[in-house]
This record gives structure tokens, sequence and C-alpha cells, in this order.
């Protein structure tokens, strides 16, 4: 099924982060600290999308702020933009126990404020960092082996997948596909 369009374009980021004060719609409200929204440039070309807040985000309200956001931070570098130039935001805006994945039934629920979020951003392309962000917003259920290296659209916006920081991290061997991806993030910025 295709991602619905919205019919109803929200005015502010600001109004999509009011309907979100004090959420108890899931589960995942019951052991957060703070619901983090996104953060960067409200005018972007280039939007992240990771899956969710890790335990240093939810302490501080803000994504990628950890040790995978340090280094995603250094990937925007290496293609000659600075954070605060592009938007960084998740699939579900509180962090699962644990930093698991989030379940089916969660990302239903979180996965319109991020999609009402893309709808007013409006950036000229989308990276998706891992498979649970790319599975959220193109709604297929495949390896990001089969989605990467592949130009997708979500509500008419190119979409790229990569690595999530986190597991490159883990994994430093994939940099070089993740260096790929960027390379092709930055020449399709450039068009």
């Amino acid at each position: 099924t295709k991602p619905q369009v919205l019919l109803k374009k929200d005015p502010s980021l600001e109004e999509i982060s009011l309907d979100l004060v004090d959420c108890k719609r899931c589960r995942l409200s019951q052991g957060r600290s703070n619901i983090v929204f996104g953060s960067g440039n409200p005018n972007p070309s280039l939007v992240f999308v990771g899956e969710g807040p890790g335990r240093e985000e939810d302490q501080q309200g803000l994504p990628f702020v950890g040790r995978a956001g340090q280094l995603l931070t250094k990937m925007i570098q290496s293609i000659q933009l600075q954070r605060i130039e592009v938007y960084i935001c998740n699939v579900v805006k509180c962090r699962p126990p644990e930093n698991r994945t989030p379940s089916e039934d969660e990302i239903a629920t979180c996965s319109p404020f991020l999609f009402r979020q893309l709808s007013v951003l409006s950036p000229k392309l989308i990276c998706c960092l891992g498979l649970t962000a790319v599975q959220a917003l193109l709604k297929l259920k495949v390896s990001l082996g089969r989605l990467r290296n592949k130009i997708h659209t979500f509500q008419n916006i190119p979409v790229v997948a990569t690595y999530h920081p986190a597991y490159l991290l883990r994994n430093p061997s994939a940099k070089k596909e993740a260096w790929e991806d960027l390379k092709k993030i930055r020449s399709m910025l450039n068009q």
C-alpha cells in the first residue's frame, strides 16, 4: 500500500509538536523522559529520518545527540553541509525500552506525526537511516540491502536509504557503502 497523501497541511512544525505534548497514545510514553520531536532547519533541502530516540536523546529531548549522533554529524559534514542546515527526526518520538526496535503498532501510532513533519518541511530529499525508517516511510517489507542504491519516493519527495549510524559504529566495514550513499545524496542535492 502506498503511504497516504495528507489532505490537511499543517501550518507549522510547532502545531504538530503541540499535538504531541504529553502524548500517551502508545506504551512508549510510559518510560520516556522527553518527547524527541526533531531539530534543525525548518526549511531544509535534506531531512534525515532515524528509528527512534536512545537514552541520550530521551534525556536531552533532541535527536541524534549520543555516539550515533556524533557520527551522523560527521556524515553530514562529509557532504559539505552543517547539522543546522538539515532537519533530523525519527519515526517514533519516544525511546523504546533498552533501545529495542519499535513495534509495528508503535510505528503505526507515531508515524503520522512524522508524515506531517515531512509535509511541512517539504525537503528536496529524505535520507532514511536504517531499515525501520525506510520501512515506515515506504511501507515495504524488504531488506535494507534491497532498498539501498535505489531512489524511492515519499509524497513525491526522493528518498535514499542508508545504514543507521549506530549500525556503522558496530559494523565499521559498512562505512564504505554508507559513503557511496552520501555521495549520491550530495550529487542529488547539487542537481
